[in-house]
């Protein structure tokens, strides 16, 4: 077995506590968790923006990562969204609509990721902020991820549910058993745990915890999620059993 880093991470369009537009200072935060597979939210990305401008081009180059964009709003100069990075190689891509009328447009990336010779499911998104929206996103969500079973799946994912009983967590922890709760917002005095990551399956997890340091206390206005997963003997590469 080997082990494997991943981070969920909502990087506030990379705009720290000090109101700075800093992507390099997000970039040096991942860097610095030696992830292999990174669930972003709230990326924004000028279409027509060079450098630091075009916060998916710059993290990935930044990270020397591969890069799987999943804008979800379109804007006047560009998209925002969510945003898969990794160093693993990308199998395969689905992008899920999770959209309600009347609110902010939300979605999620589905991919299929190869972290030595071995492919995860891993699924990066961010739920809405109306307890209506989280409910039928989470049902959503559920469904695709029922439609299409995989021998290991990552979720990383900042579900805005404020409440530790809410329904969309008691359902995710139905389907994919307990994780821990960490505290990951507001970065100056973490009180919710609004950021979560679920591995199925579950004794693959071996431990989680936000990463609190000078820079990531600084860089976003939630802290980074952090896990330690073990990755189980599977299948080989290419699919055969």
């Amino acid at each position: 077995m080997s082990l494997l880093t991943v981070l969920s991470y909502n990087v506030h369009e990379c705009v720290g506590l000090d109101r700075r537009r800093d992507p390099g200072r997000i970039a040096r935060v991942i860097l610095a968790s030696g992830a292999q597979i990174v669930g972003l939210q709230e990326v924004h990305s000028e279409s027509d923006g060079g450098d630091e401008l075009h916060q998916a081009n710059y993290l990935a180059a930044a990270t020397g990562m591969r890069v799987v964009p999943g804008p979800t709003l379109q804007r006047r100069n560009g998209h925002y969204g969510n945003l898969l990075l990794t160093s693993g190689r990308v199998r395969s891509v689905r992008k899920l609509d999770l959209s309600v009328a009347r609110r902010e447009p939300r979605g999620a990336i589905d991919a299929d990721v190869e972290i030595d010779g071995e492919v995860i499911r891993v699924i990066v998104t961010h739920f809405g902020l109306s307890w209506t929206e989280r409910r039928f996103q989470a049902g959503s969500l559920l469904e695709a991820l029922n439609r299409k079973r995989a021998p290991m799946e990552v979720l990383l994912a900042d579900f805005n549910e404020w409440l530790p009983a809410g329904r969309p967590l008691r359902w995710f922890r139905a389907r994919f058993g307990k994780s821990k709760t960490v505290r990951t917002f507001p970065t100056a005095f973490p009180l919710f745990a609004l950021d979560r990551i679920w591995a199925s399956p579950s004794s693959a997890l071996v431990e989680m915890g936000a990463v609190r340091d000078c820079l990531s206390r600084i860089a976003s206005d939630h802290l980074p999620l952090k896990a330690t997963l073990q990755i189980p003997r599977l299948l080989p590469a290419d699919g055969s059993k």
